[in-house]
């Protein structure tokens, strides 16, 4: 004889209703999805460099090459993730790698050895990044025009600085970081500084105030400033954090150029941008991830690799990368719509 077993009521007699899946489960759920999502984008681009060019896409100085370029633009998407998760956006980060860039590599800046070149880096970076702060946090300007301002001015100075040249680095050690005698177990130096950069990151947006902070006032500002937080002042510092990551962006790319041009960064924004959304960080902010976004700048270099070993026009490239970017935005929708 089976014992029948009610289900369990509330105080009024009414069977009590399915206990509700935690918010931070569901959250998870579905960052694993968009995080396998883009692992097996990667994974599909891999085999297809690898059928198409097997000996050139999987040589090991190939792949080196894959990630030292990957490295660049990377710290800067992190920058960029931070910015979007706050519900802000940054369009000036190519042109302050740019500025900063021949800023760190003038004539005078160099007798100051490898130590003027970075520090006049991220010196230049941060400033950009305090005059974006100032104007949107305390200014009330809108991000998008205080940083297309900022873009503006900051490619014209760099024009000015160089008079249109390029500038060379003659410091050894700056140029010695990207021989391959530097390399850490087969690793070059850029790919450790990026991976660090992404570490801190990821434990910075994931672990600590200064992140939870960021996806209120992203999520809500009106409700954070209700909680106790300065919305001001937070922006303030993401733009700071942005300026600081594009001023480390412009130091790698002077290790890996050994020189400074006004051209550097050209379209880093959009390509940090596009990163960091199929990478599942919402645009109009309050969600964020600094996995995706790498996972983001890893799917486009390896696109742009496969690209240049084929022979295969940029326009062409151009068009695969949007495709991609549609069918991550659509992916991670219905993900978000199931789960």
């Amino acid at each position: 004889m089976t014992q029948h077993v009610s289900p369990p009521r509330d105080g009024t007699g009414k069977a009590a209703p399915p206990p509700r899946r935690p918010a931070w489960r569901a959250l998870a759920a579905r960052a694993d999805v968009r995080t396998l999502s883009l692992l097996g984008v990667l994974a599909v681009l891999v085999l297809i460099g690898g059928v198409t060019k097997p000996d050139e896409f999987l040589d090991t100085r190939n792949l080196q090459l894959v990630l030292t370029q990957a490295s660049v633009i990377g710290v800067v998407t992190v920058g960029m993730t931070f910015v979007i998760t706050s519900g802000g956006i940054d369009l000036s980060v190519g042109a302050i790698v740019a500025l900063a860039s021949v800023w760190a590599t003038t004539v005078a800046t160099q007798e100051y050895g490898f130590g003027g070149i970075l520090f006049t880096a991220v010196l230049v970076g941060l400033g950009c990044g305090l005059v974006n702060g100032v104007l949107i946090a305390y200014g009330g300007v809108v991000p998008f025009i205080a940083t297309l301002a900022m873009l503006a001015s900051a490619r014209g100075l760099a024009v000015q600085i160089t008079d249109g040249r390029t500038q060379i680095v003659t410091v050894r050690a700056v140029l010695d970081l990207g021989e391959r005698d530097a390399y850490v177990l087969g690793v070059p130096p850029l790919v450790l500084v990026f991976a660090v950069v992404t570490v801190i990151g990821r434990l910075l947006l994931n672990r600590t105030t200064f992140g939870r902070r960021t996806v209120a006032v992203g999520g809500n500002p009106e409700a954070a400033r209700l909680a106790g937080i300065d919305v001001r002042r937070q922006r303030l510092y993401l733009y700071l954090l942005s300026g600081l990551c594009c001023g480390i962006a412009a130091f790698l790319l002077v290790v890996l150029s050994g020189s400074g041009q006004n051209t550097n960064g050209n379209l880093y924004e959009l390509d940090a941008i596009a990163a960091a959304i199929i990478g599942g960080t919402l645009l109009t902010g309050g969600r964020g991830t600094i996995t995706g976004s790498v996972l983001g700048v890893l799917v486009f270099t390896t696109i742009t690799d496969i690209f240049a070993l084929n022979n295969l026009q940029s326009d062409v490239q151009q068009i695969a990368k949007g495709a991609i970017i549609v069918a991550a935005v659509l992916v991670q929708r219905r993900t978000a719509s199931t789960t």
